[in-house]
């Protein structure tokens, strides 16, 4: 086995989306700094309505696919195929834009803590076009394994944990996206296998935690998106206060990238097609 070591730090940018929710992105900060397969990683996180309570009405996506984790909140998405869910502590959405959809996550909530995640995972071009779909995982629906001083959320993926095959709540697709919710007890070492042919990074949102390689002990940064090298095992090692963090992988799709806003395509002329539906109602015809 071969430990992955720290490439890259990509610290978390504050800015707002939707209609004004208050986030911090790392990956799709810019268009230049994305992770193949993925484009973006915001993270949201507040107790206060104001920057929470406007959401993201309706809009509309082509060519990728959207997964909300909610650590802690409410939220309620609809959208044009009908499809309702309401995400709540410790659930996930994901979302296939394929073709084309249009939809919109509210607060359902007036006041407290709204705190999560949402990933942007790039389809390739032989699936741009693919059917709209949506699935709505519920928290007891996502396997965790216990290791000594840590639990690991699987929401999607496969590993292979002391001999045993642990398969997440999504399995499977071209990218192979591996998503973990890491939490570790202070002090805790936890070893993880990460196939070569993923890219992977670290995203610690609570607590403090280091990369061990060998010898070494490489700090990891708090809000931000720490890419790690090739390998194929990750070890961390928690601080005294333990750690939370996800660990995000996927095999990379090394294709062109066009991206217009929430359109996300191999050519210009692809987006201005995009363009043209959306403003024609083809997107999101059947």
């Amino acid at each position: 086995m071969t430990l992955r070591s720290l490439k890259q730090i990509i610290p978390a940018l504050g800015t707002s989306d939707g209609a004004g929710v208050k986030i911090k992105r790392s990956l799709g900060q810019s268009q230049a700094i994305r992770m193949d397969p993925f484009l973006m990683l915001d993270e949201f996180g507040s107790d206060q309505p104001q920057d929470y309570i406007a959401g993201f009405p309706a809009h509309p996506h082509r060519g990728f696919e959207t997964v909300t984790y909610m650590i802690e909140g409410h939220m309620l998405h609809e959208d044009h195929l009908g499809n309702r869910g309401n995400l709540r502590n410790g659930g996930v959405q994901w979302m296939t834009a394929g073709r084309g959809i249009v939809h919109s996550e509210m607060p359902q909530q007036e006041s407290g803590v709204m705190r999560g995640f949402q990933l942007w995972l790039n389809l390739p071009a032989a699936e741009k076009m693919k059917p709209a779909g949506y699935r709505d995982i519920q928290p007891e629906d996502i396997p965790v394994f216990n290791q000594p001083g840590a639990s690991v959320k699987l929401i999607a993926g496969e590993m292979n944990v002391s001999g045993v095959q642990v398969s997440g709540a999504v399995t499977g697709g071209t990218t192979e996206p591996l998503y973990a919710d890491i939490h570790l007890e202070p002090n805790a070492q936890l070893s993880l296998p990460v196939a070569q042919p993923l890219n992977a990074m670290l995203y610690l949102y609570e607590g403090n935690a280091s990369l061990v390689t060998g010898e070494a002990q490489t700090q990891l940064r708090l809000s931000a998106a720490n890419l790690l090298d090739d390998g194929d095992e990750i070890l961390l090692a928690a601080g005294p206060s333990g750690a939370r963090l996800l660990l995000i992988a996927g095999r990379p799709i090394g294709e062109p990238i066009v991206q217009y806003g929430p359109f996300v395509m191999n050519t210009r002329e692809e987006i201005e097609q995009a363009l043209r539906d959306y403003q024609t109602g083809r997107l999101t015809a059947a």
